[in-house]
Protein backbone atom coordinates (compact mmCIF):
# COMPACT_ATOMS: atom_id res chain seq x y z
CA UNK A 1 0.00 0.00 0.00
CA UNK A 2 1.55 3.26 -1.05
CA UNK A 3 2.30 5.47 1.88
CA UNK A 4 0.71 8.61 0.09
CA UNK A 5 -2.51 6.82 -0.53
CA UNK A 6 -5.56 9.12 -0.63
CA UNK A 7 -8.32 10.04 0.88
CA UNK A 8 -7.27 9.50 3.67
CA UNK A 9 -9.94 7.46 4.98
CA UNK A 10 -9.51 4.77 2.32
CA UNK A 11 -5.81 4.40 3.95
CA UNK A 12 -6.87 3.90 7.63
CA UNK A 13 -9.24 1.61 6.60
CA UNK A 14 -6.66 -0.68 4.72
CA UNK A 15 -4.40 -0.50 7.44
CA UNK A 16 -7.74 -1.19 10.13
CA UNK A 17 -8.02 -4.13 8.25
CA UNK A 18 -5.12 -5.72 7.74
CA UNK A 19 -5.07 -5.41 11.95
CA UNK A 20 -8.19 -6.90 12.28
CA UNK A 21 -7.31 -10.17 9.53
CA UNK A 22 -4.18 -10.55 11.40
CA UNK A 23 -5.89 -10.72 14.63
CA UNK A 24 -8.92 -12.39 13.42
CA UNK A 25 -5.65 -15.40 12.83
CA UNK A 26 -4.94 -15.21 16.46
CA UNK A 27 -8.52 -16.28 17.81
CA UNK A 28 -8.53 -19.89 18.96
CA UNK A 29 -11.84 -20.65 17.27
CA UNK A 30 -12.94 -19.69 14.00
CA UNK A 31 -15.88 -16.98 14.03
CA UNK A 32 -17.43 -17.22 10.48
CA UNK A 33 -19.90 -14.65 10.83
CA UNK A 34 -17.04 -12.37 11.43
CA UNK A 35 -15.11 -13.42 8.88
CA UNK A 36 -17.61 -12.68 6.29
CA UNK A 37 -17.64 -9.34 7.32
CA UNK A 38 -13.92 -8.73 6.99
CA UNK A 39 -14.31 -9.95 3.75
CA UNK A 40 -17.04 -7.88 2.61
CA UNK A 41 -14.79 -5.00 4.16
CA UNK A 42 -11.77 -5.87 2.08
CA UNK A 43 -14.03 -6.27 -1.36
CA UNK A 44 -15.21 -2.45 -0.83
CA UNK A 45 -11.68 -0.86 0.18
CA UNK A 46 -10.14 -2.67 -2.90
CA UNK A 47 -12.76 -1.63 -5.21
CA UNK A 48 -12.39 2.16 -3.71
CA UNK A 49 -8.33 1.47 -4.01
CA UNK A 50 -8.66 0.30 -7.77
CA UNK A 51 -10.72 3.89 -8.10
CA UNK A 52 -8.61 6.22 -6.68
CA UNK A 53 -5.19 4.16 -8.25
CA UNK A 54 -6.28 3.17 -11.25
CA UNK A 55 -4.50 -0.19 -10.64
CA UNK A 56 -7.12 -2.56 -12.68
CA UNK A 57 -5.49 -6.01 -10.51
CA UNK A 58 -6.97 -4.13 -7.59
CA UNK A 59 -10.26 -5.07 -8.81
CA UNK A 60 -9.86 -8.64 -9.20
CA UNK A 61 -8.76 -8.86 -5.66
CA UNK A 62 -11.97 -7.14 -5.10
CA UNK A 63 -13.80 -9.69 -6.84
CA UNK A 64 -12.08 -12.48 -5.03
CA UNK A 65 -12.61 -10.84 -1.41
CA UNK A 66 -16.29 -10.72 -2.27
CA UNK A 67 -16.40 -14.47 -3.27
CA UNK A 68 -14.89 -15.59 -0.15
CA UNK A 69 -17.21 -13.55 1.74
CA UNK A 70 -20.25 -15.49 -0.01
CA UNK A 71 -18.55 -18.79 0.14
CA UNK A 72 -17.96 -18.12 4.08
CA UNK A 73 -21.54 -17.31 4.40
CA UNK A 74 -22.40 -20.52 3.43
CA UNK A 75 -20.10 -21.87 5.39
CA UNK A 76 -21.95 -20.29 8.57
CA UNK A 77 -25.09 -21.32 6.90
CA UNK A 78 -24.24 -25.03 6.59
CA UNK A 79 -22.82 -24.90 9.90
CA UNK A 80 -25.14 -22.71 11.88
CA UNK A 81 -28.03 -22.84 10.14
CA UNK A 82 -28.85 -19.45 9.18
CA UNK A 83 -26.59 -16.56 6.80
CA UNK A 84 -24.63 -14.45 8.25
CA UNK A 85 -26.61 -11.88 7.71
CA UNK A 86 -29.99 -13.06 8.64
CA UNK A 87 -32.40 -10.12 9.74
CA UNK A 88 -34.68 -12.44 11.52
CA UNK A 89 -33.32 -11.12 14.96
CA UNK A 90 -33.37 -13.35 18.11
CA UNK A 91 -36.25 -15.28 17.13
CA UNK A 92 -33.75 -17.92 15.09
CA UNK A 93 -31.52 -19.13 17.78
CA UNK A 94 -27.64 -19.77 16.75
CA UNK A 95 -27.10 -23.29 17.31
CA UNK A 96 -23.59 -25.37 15.83
CA UNK A 97 -25.35 -28.27 13.64
CA UNK A 98 -24.05 -31.81 13.84
CA UNK A 99 -25.03 -32.07 10.34
CA UNK A 100 -24.91 -29.66 7.27
CA UNK A 101 -27.48 -29.02 5.18
CA UNK A 102 -26.20 -30.84 2.37
CA UNK A 103 -25.26 -33.86 4.60
CA UNK A 104 -28.91 -33.66 6.27
CA UNK A 105 -30.00 -34.25 2.76
CA UNK A 106 -28.39 -37.45 2.86
CA UNK A 107 -29.39 -38.58 5.60
CA UNK A 108 -33.16 -38.19 4.28
CA UNK A 109 -32.47 -40.04 1.55
CA UNK A 110 -31.22 -42.65 3.98
CA UNK A 111 -34.21 -42.79 5.96
CA UNK A 112 -36.39 -42.87 2.81
CA UNK A 113 -34.54 -45.83 1.62
CA UNK A 114 -34.81 -47.97 4.81
CA UNK A 115 -38.85 -46.93 4.56
CA UNK A 116 -38.57 -48.53 1.35
CA UNK A 117 -36.15 -51.87 1.63
CA UNK A 118 -36.71 -53.47 5.09
CA UNK A 119 -37.72 -56.39 4.59
CA UNK A 120 -40.70 -56.51 7.26
CA UNK A 121 -42.93 -53.98 8.23
CA UNK A 122 -42.37 -53.63 12.23
CA UNK A 123 -40.56 -50.40 13.12
CA UNK A 124 -38.22 -52.31 14.88
CA UNK A 125 -36.76 -53.93 11.95
CA UNK A 126 -36.90 -50.93 10.02
CA UNK A 127 -35.17 -49.24 12.88
CA UNK A 128 -32.09 -51.80 12.49
CA UNK A 129 -32.08 -51.74 8.99
CA UNK A 130 -31.56 -48.49 9.12
CA UNK A 131 -29.23 -48.05 11.59
CA UNK A 132 -27.44 -51.30 9.59
CA UNK A 133 -27.55 -49.08 6.48
CA UNK A 134 -25.44 -46.44 8.21
CA UNK A 135 -23.24 -49.01 8.91
CA UNK A 136 -22.49 -50.47 5.73
CA UNK A 137 -23.28 -47.47 3.38
CA UNK A 138 -20.60 -47.18 1.57
CA UNK A 139 -19.27 -50.98 0.53
CA UNK A 140 -22.07 -53.26 1.58
CA UNK A 141 -19.78 -53.49 4.60
CA UNK A 142 -19.36 -52.71 8.40
CA UNK A 143 -19.10 -53.62 11.85
CA UNK A 144 -21.45 -53.78 14.94
CA UNK A 145 -21.23 -54.68 18.64
CA UNK A 146 -23.84 -56.51 20.64
CA UNK A 147 -23.88 -53.23 22.56
CA UNK A 148 -24.89 -51.67 19.75
CA UNK A 149 -27.75 -53.41 18.88
CA UNK A 150 -29.29 -53.76 22.67
CA UNK A 151 -28.52 -49.59 22.23
CA UNK A 152 -31.03 -49.90 19.40
CA UNK A 153 -33.61 -52.35 20.16
CA UNK A 154 -33.69 -52.77 24.29
CA UNK A 155 -35.21 -56.27 24.05
CA UNK A 156 -35.97 -57.21 20.66
CA UNK A 157 -32.71 -57.17 19.39
CA UNK A 158 -31.70 -60.54 18.97
CA UNK A 159 -34.87 -61.41 17.25
CA UNK A 160 -34.91 -58.69 14.92
CA UNK A 161 -31.27 -59.50 13.92
CA UNK A 162 -32.45 -63.51 13.32
CA UNK A 163 -35.12 -61.77 10.99
CA UNK A 164 -32.98 -60.12 8.67
CA UNK A 165 -30.41 -63.05 8.19
CA UNK A 166 -33.26 -65.06 7.84
CA UNK A 167 -34.62 -63.09 5.32
CA UNK A 168 -30.62 -62.60 3.62
CA UNK A 169 -31.17 -58.81 3.88
CA UNK A 170 -27.87 -59.40 6.38
CA UNK A 171 -25.20 -61.66 6.64
CA UNK A 172 -23.08 -62.79 9.35
CA UNK A 173 -20.02 -64.30 9.95
CA UNK A 174 -21.14 -66.08 12.54
CA UNK A 175 -24.52 -66.82 14.50
CA UNK A 176 -26.73 -64.56 15.75
CA UNK A 177 -26.01 -65.18 19.46
CA UNK A 178 -21.83 -64.55 18.50
CA UNK A 179 -22.82 -61.20 17.45
CA UNK A 180 -24.77 -60.44 20.50
CA UNK A 181 -21.94 -61.33 22.35
CA UNK A 182 -19.69 -59.24 20.44
CA UNK A 183 -17.37 -56.50 22.53
CA UNK A 184 -16.12 -53.08 20.88
CA UNK A 185 -12.23 -54.68 20.80
CA UNK A 186 -13.98 -57.62 19.09
CA UNK A 187 -16.87 -56.69 16.81
CA UNK A 188 -19.15 -58.49 14.48
CA UNK A 189 -18.38 -57.79 10.53
CA UNK A 190 -21.89 -57.55 8.74
CA UNK A 191 -22.69 -57.84 5.33
CA UNK A 192 -25.68 -56.13 3.19
CA UNK A 193 -25.98 -57.76 0.07
CA UNK A 194 -28.08 -55.10 -1.51
CA UNK A 195 -25.00 -52.09 -0.75
CA UNK A 196 -22.28 -54.10 -1.87
CA UNK A 197 -20.14 -52.34 -4.85
CA UNK A 198 -21.46 -54.83 -8.15
CA UNK A 199 -24.79 -53.74 -6.51
CA UNK A 200 -26.71 -49.94 -7.84
CA UNK A 201 -25.61 -47.85 -6.00
CA UNK A 202 -28.29 -46.16 -3.76
CA UNK A 203 -26.01 -43.25 -2.03
CA UNK A 204 -23.18 -40.55 -3.75
CA UNK A 205 -21.83 -39.23 -0.06
CA UNK A 206 -18.51 -39.90 0.91
CA UNK A 207 -16.83 -41.72 3.83
CA UNK A 208 -16.90 -38.61 6.47
CA UNK A 209 -20.98 -37.84 5.52
CA UNK A 210 -21.54 -41.65 6.05
CA UNK A 211 -19.53 -41.61 9.44
CA UNK A 212 -21.46 -37.90 10.04
CA UNK A 213 -24.72 -39.16 9.37
CA UNK A 214 -24.01 -42.56 11.55
CA UNK A 215 -23.39 -40.78 14.40
CA UNK A 216 -26.49 -38.25 14.10
CA UNK A 217 -28.89 -41.22 14.01
CA UNK A 218 -27.06 -43.25 16.94
CA UNK A 219 -27.28 -39.76 19.23
CA UNK A 220 -30.41 -39.41 17.92
CA UNK A 221 -31.66 -42.88 18.88
CA UNK A 222 -29.62 -43.13 21.64
CA UNK A 223 -30.83 -39.74 23.52
CA UNK A 224 -30.27 -39.76 27.25
CA UNK A 225 -34.14 -38.98 27.93
CA UNK A 226 -35.59 -41.41 25.20
CA UNK A 227 -33.78 -43.92 26.59
CA UNK A 228 -34.77 -42.58 30.31
CA UNK A 229 -38.02 -43.00 29.31
CA UNK A 230 -37.74 -46.25 27.60
CA UNK A 231 -39.00 -45.36 24.61
CA UNK A 232 -39.74 -47.75 21.56
CA UNK A 233 -38.97 -48.03 18.21
CA UNK A 234 -41.76 -46.39 16.36
CA UNK A 235 -41.15 -43.26 18.83
CA UNK A 236 -37.11 -43.21 18.12
CA UNK A 237 -38.49 -43.50 14.35
CA UNK A 238 -40.40 -39.85 14.97
CA UNK A 239 -37.63 -38.87 16.83
CA UNK A 240 -35.28 -39.32 13.71
CA UNK A 241 -38.09 -38.24 11.51
CA UNK A 242 -38.37 -35.07 12.90
CA UNK A 243 -34.80 -34.27 13.53
CA UNK A 244 -34.12 -34.55 10.40
CA UNK A 245 -37.42 -32.27 8.24
CA UNK A 246 -36.85 -29.07 10.66
CA UNK A 247 -36.15 -25.26 9.56
CA UNK A 248 -33.60 -23.17 11.39
CA UNK A 249 -35.89 -22.11 14.10
CA UNK A 250 -36.67 -26.15 15.17
CA UNK A 251 -40.26 -25.90 13.55
CA UNK A 252 -40.87 -29.02 11.49
CA UNK A 253 -41.26 -29.04 7.56
CA UNK A 254 -41.12 -25.67 5.08
CA UNK A 255 -42.70 -23.10 5.96
CA UNK A 256 -45.33 -22.86 3.02
CA UNK A 257 -46.54 -26.56 4.02
CA UNK A 258 -47.66 -25.97 7.71
CA UNK A 259 -45.86 -29.14 8.86
CA UNK A 260 -45.04 -32.30 8.19
CA UNK A 261 -47.96 -34.59 6.00
CA UNK A 262 -49.14 -36.43 8.81
CA UNK A 263 -49.38 -39.70 6.54
CA UNK A 264 -46.14 -39.65 5.30
CA UNK A 265 -44.77 -39.50 9.16
CA UNK A 266 -46.90 -42.09 9.43
CA UNK A 267 -46.32 -44.46 7.07
CA UNK A 268 -42.24 -44.09 7.78
CA UNK A 269 -43.13 -45.03 11.41
CA UNK A 270 -45.30 -48.12 10.60
CA UNK A 271 -47.83 -46.59 12.46
CA UNK A 272 -51.47 -45.08 11.98
CA UNK A 273 -52.49 -41.16 12.00
CA UNK A 274 -53.81 -41.72 15.38
CA UNK A 275 -50.66 -43.38 16.71
CA UNK A 276 -48.32 -40.79 15.41
CA UNK A 277 -50.09 -37.90 17.58
CA UNK A 278 -49.46 -40.62 20.94
CA UNK A 279 -45.95 -41.19 19.91
CA UNK A 280 -45.43 -37.68 19.02
CA UNK A 281 -46.82 -36.56 22.84
CA UNK A 282 -44.56 -39.06 24.57
CA UNK A 283 -41.38 -37.05 22.73
CA UNK A 284 -42.80 -34.01 24.32
CA UNK A 285 -42.59 -35.74 27.64
CA UNK A 286 -39.12 -36.80 26.73
CA UNK A 287 -38.18 -33.25 25.61
CA UNK A 288 -37.64 -33.90 22.04
CA UNK A 289 -40.27 -31.96 21.30
CA UNK A 290 -41.27 -28.47 22.46
CA UNK A 291 -44.67 -28.64 21.10
CA UNK A 292 -47.09 -31.00 18.46
CA UNK A 293 -50.27 -31.46 17.36
CA UNK A 294 -51.70 -33.23 14.27
CA UNK A 295 -54.78 -31.40 13.64
CA UNK A 296 -55.65 -31.69 9.64
CA UNK A 297 -53.31 -34.25 8.74
CA UNK A 298 -50.42 -32.73 9.62
CA UNK A 299 -47.48 -33.18 12.04
CA UNK A 300 -46.72 -29.15 13.38
CA UNK A 301 -44.55 -28.91 16.28
CA UNK A 302 -40.61 -27.81 16.71
CA UNK A 303 -37.56 -29.33 18.33
CA UNK A 304 -37.32 -28.55 21.60
CA UNK A 305 -34.02 -26.33 22.45
CA UNK A 306 -32.03 -29.12 23.78
CA UNK A 307 -31.59 -30.85 20.69
CA UNK A 308 -31.52 -28.22 18.08
CA UNK A 309 -28.14 -29.39 17.12
CA UNK A 310 -29.35 -32.65 15.96
CA UNK A 311 -31.77 -31.03 13.35
CA UNK A 312 -31.57 -31.79 9.82
CA UNK A 313 -31.88 -28.49 7.81
CA UNK A 314 -34.57 -28.49 4.98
Amino acid sequence: MPHDLAPDVLRVELIELGDAFRAYQQQPEPDLALLALLHDRKARAFRLWADASGDGSLHHEAARAEKAAQTTREMHANRFGHPVDDTAGGDVPLVERLLTRNQATHARAVLDYAQSHAPYPEAEVRLAVLLLTLRAARAGTGNITGQDLTGWLPGDAEQVLQRLVEADWLRLPGTVAAAMASQPEDPTSITVPALLPEQTRPFDFGKITRARISGWAQKVVGDRKIRKKKLGAATRLLALYTAAHTRPDGRLGYPEDGGLQLDHVAAFCTQSPDQVAEHAELLVTADWLAEADTAAGRLRGQLAERVLPLGGLL
